[in-house]
C-alpha cells in the first residue's frame, strides 16, 4: 500500500470536513486500487441507519475506493460495458476478503453494488448509497454532468474511474490489518 498523493483543490472549509472525518490518507494497493478511511460524518449517520438497520452506525468505518479504468467510463459500449465488468469483479473479490476477515473476527462488514447502490451482504435494505456523491464529500473530487447523472472527476484520471465503497463497525487498526491481508489476492487479478 502506497499513500496517493492530494491533487485536488479544496477550499479551507472541504478541507476541514475532510480532515476532521479522513483517518488515513488515499492509499494503493499493489493492484492499484486506491482506497481510504473515513469515520461516518454524523450528516450521514440517518442514511446510514437506512442502509443498515438494527445497526450501530455511529462508529461506522467508510473506505470509498477507486479505480483506474482502461477506457472512460462516460462513454456506452461494449467496451465499456466489459471494463465495468472487469473492475466490479476486482472490487468484489477486494471486499468480499475484507467481509470474511472481519466478519470471522465478529465485526458487520457490508459494501455496496455500484450497479445498483445496494448493499451486498446484509440485502434487508433498499436504500440506494450514492458512490459520485460520497467521493465528492469525503474526498473532494469534483463531479460533472453527463445527461442525467453525475459523473465522478478523479485529480489524475478525470471520468476514467469506477468509484466502491465498503463499510464495516471493526476498529480502525483491525481494519488496516484486514486491509494488508486481501491485498494480495487483489494484486493477482
Amino acid at each position: 500500500m502506497t499513500a496517493v498523493g492530494d491533487e485536488t483543490a479544496k477550499t479551507g472549509a472541504d478541507r476541514q470536513f475532510r480532515r476532521k472525518y479522513a483517518l488515513t490518507d488515499v492509499l494503493r494497493t499493489s493492484a492499484g486500487l486506491e482506497y481510504s478511511v473515513h469515520s461516518c460524518p454524523r450528516q450521514y449517520k440517518q442514511d446510514m441507519d437506512s442502509l443498515f438497520p438494527g445497526q450501530d452506525v455511529s462508529k461506522f468505518l467508510i473506505v470509498p475506493t477507486q479505480q483506474k479504468a482502461r477506457v472512460d467510463l462516460v462513454n456506452t459500449g461494449e467496451e465499456v460495458e466489459k471494463e465495468k465488468d472487469r473492475l466490479l469483479e476486482t472490487f468484489a473479490v477486494f471486499a468480499s476478503g475484507l467481509v470474511d476477515r472481519l466478519s470471522h473476527q465478529g465485526h458487520f462488514a457490508d459494501y455496496i453494488d455500484p450497479c445498483s447502490g445496494l448493499p451486498m451482504v446484509n440485502r434487508n435494505s433498499q436504500t440506494y448509497y450514492g458512490e459520485v456523491e460520497a467521493a465528492q464529500t469525503l474526498l473532494g473530487y469534483p463531479v460533472a454532468n453527463a445527461g442525467c447523472c453525475k459523473v465522478l472527476l478523479h485529480p489524475a484520471w478525470g471520468s476514467a474511474v469506477y468509484p466502491a465503497t465498503f463499510f464495516t463497525s471493526a476498529p480502525l487498526e483491525v481494519l488496516l490489518d484486514a486491509l494488508k491481508h486481501v491485498d494480495q489476492p487483489v494484486a493477482q487479478m
